[in-house]
Order: C-alpha cells, then structure tokens, then sequence
C-alpha cells in the first residue's frame, strides 16, 4: 500500500497531536496528584510538594500548547470549528492554568 503526501500527512499530524496530548495527561498526572495530596498534608510536606512540583510546572503545559498549534497548523478549519463552538470552555481552561 502507497501513501502519498495529501494522504499521509493528516494522518501524521494527527498522531502527533494525539502524542502531545498523551504526554501532556502523563505529566500532568503528576501536578493533579500533587495538589489532591496537598490539602490531607502537613507544613513541612507541602513546602516539600511544591519544591518537588516547581520546576515542572509550566513545562507541562506546554505539551497542550503545542498540540493545539499543531491542530491551528494542521487543520485550521477543525481549528476555527472545534474553538468557537468551546468558546467559554477554552477560556475557563486558560484562566485555570493562568
């Protein structure tokens, strides 16, 4: 079976979309599992989650920054669509990582 380039590269953007956003739900797990653990902690464990978490923080997401450019890059109808119509979503989401 051949593949040409109209062919196989939606198909290659889309698994790389689909990579970054599985690497963002891993490493994320981490910040998630941190912040469940923080309320049932103590002083000096919370000063120890932070120091752990710090340096990873924002790095993580960069992974859904950058599958949502490879979906404005790769597909910007999808990208206009799928925005749009997740308008208030999108911006709950933003403000929560901000």
């Amino acid at each position: 079976m051949t593949y040409d380039w109209p062919t196989a590269l939606p198909l290659i953007f889309a698994g790389l979309m689909g990579l970054a956003i599985l690497i963002y739900v891993i490493l994320d797990g981490f910040d998630l599992g941190i912040g469940i653990l923080f309320a049932a902690a103590d002083d000096h464990e919370q000063d120890t989650m932070i120091a752990a978490i710090g340096p990873f923080w924002d790095a993580n997401e960069t992974w859904l920054v950058l599958a949502v450019g490879l979906l404005l890059v790769a597909f910007p109808l999808a990208h206009g669509t799928i925005l749009s119509a997740l308008y208030i979503p999108v911006f709950v989401l933003l403000v929560g990582l901000i």
